[in-house]
C-alpha cells in the first residue's frame, strides 16, 4: 500500500501528494487515525479526497495510505434488520465497541464475522456454474437468503458443504476454464457506485401498492418505477415514506435516512419491530434495511449513503425479490454534493450545486427498474426507489425539484395547507401526476376490478370541477349554483373527506386494499349519479337526498374490517334503493 501525506485540510476535504498510482474513487486511509475516505479529483500529484469521518486535528504532513480499491459495499446474510451507516458500518455493533458517541478510525463491518449460519447447497460437485447462479441458501428469520456465484466467476463445483459457517468461511471452491480455483464465502463486496449487471431489462407492469388510496387509485407507481415526493418543512414527507415502507407490497425494504433528523430515525426503529408484514406475519423490521446518516454526521458520509443503499437494494433484486428503497431526503444528498464541489473550486451552477447534479441524479434513480438478473432460472426482480425532496420554503422550481422530476415518472405533491388542516396524505391531486397511469389501469381493471380505471377518472372529473364552483362561489355566492352543482361539491367533499383522507393511526384505515378502494369509489359514485338522476324529477330536492341515512354510512366505510369488505357493496344497493323511494315519493306528489 502506497503512502502520501496531507498539504491541505478543508473541512471533510483532504488534499495530499506521493500517491502516484492512485486512482479516482479508490479508497484511502487518511492521519495516523485511520479516518476513510475516497479520492474524488485527481489533478497531477495533488490528489482530493473526501473523508467520511470527522477531520478535526489533521495537520500537514500527515500520512495518507490508498487501499487500491473503491469503496464497496458488504452484502450477505445478516443485512436484513440491520442499521448502517452512510458508508456500511453496523451502528449497534459501533454502539456495542464504542459507546453513544462516533469516535473516528473505527473498523465495524456490516456483517458480524462471528455469526453462523445453516448453508444448505442447491448444487452438487461437478455441477456447472455460471456468475450469479444460486449455489446455495440461507434461512434468515424465515428468508430465504440466496447465496450466489461472485460476477465474473464461472466453473465447475469441485468442493460444497453443508452446515453452519460464518459470512467469511468458504463454503464453495469453483473452478474455472483456466484451472484457477476461486473460493466462494457468504459474504461479497460490490463498489457501490457500480450498477449491478443484468440479463434485460422489462418494462414495469405491476402496481406497486400502498395502501394510499390517493396513490394507488390516482397516481399509482409501478414495481421497479421512480417517484419523488417534494413538499415544504412540515408538509409530511417522511409520515408519507414511513407509510410506503409499512404498507408496500414489496419483499425488502431499504429505507435511507440521509441528512434528516435522528428522532426520525428512531421513530422507525421503535414502530417497525411492532409491525407484522402481512405477507410473511413477522415484524417488519426482519425485512427492512435501515441507513442512518443523520443530521449530526459527517456530512461527506450522505454522498456515499444513497450509493450505498441502492447497491444493497440491486443485492436483493438480483435475488428475485422486490425491493422498496426510500431515499429521505435527496436534497441533503445534493447539499453534500454542493459543500463538496464549494471546496474542490468547482463552478458552480444553480443555486451553488455543481454543474453535474442532474446527471448525478439521473445515474441513482437510473438504477431503479425491472429486470431479469444472470444465472440459469432466474427470476425477475425489481427496485422501486422513491425520493423526497426538500425544496428551501417550498419552492419546487429549485434546482434538486426540478432536476428529480426530469427522471421521476411518478410525482406526488405535497401541500402544506393540506397538511396543516391535518389532511393526511397531503398529496395535493391537482398538481402530482403518475406516468405509468395506462399501464397501471390496465392492470387494476384486469386484478381487481374491470371499472377501476373509469371510477377513477370520473372522481378526478369531479375534483376538478369542484376548484372551478368554489371559484364561482366566491365570486358570487353559494345561492347562484343550482341545486345539481351543490349536489356535485358535495360528492367532491365526500372524495376528499371520506376518499383521499386517511388516518395513519386507525388500524382499519391506515392500509386499504384496492379491491375496498374500487368498492369505495363505486359506493360514492353511485350516489351521485343516482341522486344526480332523482333531482331531475320536479318534485325531488337536494334537500330530500341530503337526508338519506346511506350518506352517513359512506362517511364510515373506510372504517370497513377487512373481512367485512363485501358489505360496500350492500351498501350500494341501499343507496339505489333510499333514491327510488325518494324519486317515487317525488312523483306522487306531483
Amino acid at each position: 500500500m502506497q503512502k502520501g501525506k496531507i498539504v491541505k485540510v478543508s473541512g471533510p476535504l483532504v488534499v495530499c501528494t506521493g500517491l502516484s498510482n492512485a486512482r479516482l474513487y479508490d479508497t484511502v486511509l487518511v492521519s495516523k487515525h485511520e479516518l476513510l475516505g475516497e479520492i474524488i479529483e485527481v489533478h497531477g500529484d495533488r490528489i482530493s479526497i473526501q473523508v467520511y469521518e470527522e477531520t478535526g486535528g489533521l495537520s500537514i504532513g500527515d500520512p495518507v495510505e490508498t487501499l487500491g480499491r473503491p469503496l464497496s459495499a458488504q452484502l450477505g446474510p445478516g443485512l436484513l434488520s440491520a442499521m448502517l451507516d452512510g458508508i456500511g458500518r453496523d451502528l449497534s455493533e459501533y454502539y456495542n465497541q464504542h459507546g453513544l458517541y462516533l469516535s473516528r478510525g473505527a473498523r465495524i463491518d456490516t456483517l458480524n464475522p462471528s455469526t453462523q449460519w445453516e448453508f444448505e447447497p442447491q448444487v452438487s460437485l461437478k455441477d456447472r456454474v455460471d456468475e450469479n447462479d444460486v449455489i446455495g441458501v440461507v434461512d434468515e428469520n424465515g428468508f430465504m437468503h440466496k447465496i450466489m456465484v461472485p460476477y465474473k466467476v464461472s466453473g465447475e463445483v469441485i468442493k460444497i458443504e453443508k452446515g453452519f459457517f460464518t459470512v467469511h468461511d468458504v463454503v464453495a471452491i469453483i473452478r474455472d476454464d483456466q484451472g484457477i480455483d476461486h473460493d466462494i464465502k457468504m459474504a461479497s463486496y460490490w463498489p457501490i457506485r457500480t450498477r449491478r449487471p443484468y440479463k434485460e431489462q422489462k418494462l414495469p407492469d405491476e402496481i406497486l401498492t400502498t395502501g394510499q388510496r390517493v396513490i394507488d387509485t390516482f397516481f399509482p407507481i409501478a414495481k421497479g418505477g421512480t417517484a419523488a415526493v417534494p413538499g415544504p418543512f412540515g408538509s409530511g414527507k417522511t409520515v408519507v415514506q414511513h407509510q410506503l415502507a409499512k404498507w408496500a407490497n414489496s419483499d425488502i425494504v431499504v429505507y435511507i435516512g440521509c441528512g434528516e433528523r435522528g428522532n426520525e430515525m428512531t421513530d422507525v426503529l421503535n414502530e417497525f419491530p411492532t409491525l407484522i408484514d402481512p405477507k410473511t406475519n413477522r415484524p417488519l423490521m426482519e425485512k427492512t434495511v435501515l441507513i442512518a446518516n443523520t443530521s449530526n454526521m459527517p456530512v461527506a458520509a450522505r454522498e456515499a449513503s444513497i450509493y450505498t443503499g441502492m447497491t444493497i437494494a440491486e443485492y436483493f433484486r438480483n435475488m428475485g425479490m422486490d425491493v422498496a428503497l426510500m431515499a429521505d431526503s435527496t436534497s441533503r444528498w445534493a447539499e453534500a454534493l454542493r459543500e463538496m464541489g464549494a471546496r474542490l473550486e468547482q463552478m458552480p451552477g444553480d443555486e451553488g450545486y455543481p454543474a453535474y447534479l442532474s446527471s448525478r441524479l439521473a445515474q441513482v434513480y437510473e438504477r431503479a427498474g425491472v429486470v431479469v438478473p444472470l444465472g440459469k432460472d432466474a427470476t425477475p426482480g425489481s427496485v422501486t426507489m422513491i425520493g423526497a425532496v426538500s425544496p428551501a420554503g417550498g419552492d419546487l422550481s429549485e434546482p434538486v425539484t426540478q432536476s428529480t422530476l426530469r427522471v421521476v415518472k411518478v410525482f406526488w405533491a405535497l401541500d402544506s395547507q393540506l397538511a396543516y388542516a391535518r389532511h393526511f396524505p397531503a398529496i395535493d391531486w391537482m398538481e402530482s401526476y403518475s406516468l405509468y397511469q395506462d399501464e397501471m389501469d390496465q392492470y387494476l381493471k384486469k386484478m381487481v376490478h374491470k371499472q377501476f380505471p373509469r371510477y377513477r377518472q370520473r372522481a378526478m372529473d369531479v375534483l376538478q370541477d369542484e376548484k372551478r364552483l368554489l371559484e364561482i362561489v366566491q365570486l358570487v355566492g353559494k345561492d347562484s349554483l343550482s341545486d345539481e352543482e351543490l349536489l356535485q361539491l358535495e360528492v367532491a367533499r365526500m372524495l376528499r373527506e371520506d376518499f383521499l383522507q386517511q388516518n395513519a393511526y386507525q388500524e382499519e384505515d391506515t392500509y386499504t386494499s384496492l379491491r375496498k378502494q374500487a368498492y369505495m369509489l363505486q359506493a360514492i359514485l353511485t350516489f351521485y349519479s343516482e341522486s344526480k338522476e332523482a333531482l331531475a324529477h320536479d318534485r325531488v330536492y337536494l334537500e330530500d337526498v341530503m337526508n338519506m341515512k346511506s350518506i352517513y354510512k359512506l362517511s364510515r366505510m373506510k372504517y370497513v374490517l377487512v373481512d367485512q369488505v363485501d358489505n360496500i357493496l350492500d351498501l350500494v344497493d341501499e343507496i339505489k334503493d333510499e333514491i327510488e323511494t325518494i324519486k317515487q315519493g317525488g312523483e306522487s306528489n306531483a
